[in-house]
């Protein structure tokens, strides 16, 4: 977890004024990965006090442009960010609660899968999400009723 200096240096290294907001979104975002805007406006209002939703909006504009930051939008979902970037990992996505979970390249690197035709197209990156049930869901699930078929009419 990069501490406030970090985080500066991360800033300044890709041309970006340091500012109390960049700080704390920046932050917040490397704390709680995959977080939801309006999670992320929580966050940082908890660091630095009062600060407008369109400042964190346009933070996120400016770090997800910059590279620092990945925005993710899994169907059904709204946008959520994690600062994990640049490697081409994928997701796992639980369908009941919502959980996002990274999951690493499957094989070699970026893409790290092919598609059958490129169309001309210089692929760079794959995103893939996976969906299921994570273990908290699963778990809790009921059972499945009884085939009501069987022993039908039978005492």
């Amino acid at each position: 977890m990069p501490d406030t200096a970090d985080l500066e240096r991360l800033l300044r290294a890709v041309g970006l004024r340091v500012t109390r907001p960049r700080v704390a979104v920046l932050d917040a975002v490397h704390a709680q990965p995959h977080l939801d805007t309006e999670a992320l406006i929580g966050a940082t209002r908890a660091r630095v006090g009062a600060v407008s939703h369109q400042a964190v909006y346009d933070v996120l504009r400016v770090l997800t442009d910059s590279g620092l930051v990945r925005r993710i939008q899994p169907q059904g979902s709204v946008a959520r960010y994690e600062a994990r970037v640049g490697d081409n990992h994928h997701h796992l996505v639980c369908r009941d609660c919502g959980t996002i979970v990274d999951v690493d390249c499957t094989i070699g690197a970026a893409p790290c899968l092919t598609p059958s035709g490129d169309a001309g197209f210089a692929i760079d990156e794959a995103e893939i999400v996976f969906w299921g049930r994570c273990p908290s869901c699963t778990d809790s699930r009921p059972a499945p009723f009884p085939d009501s078929t069987v022993q039908r009419g039978k005492s």
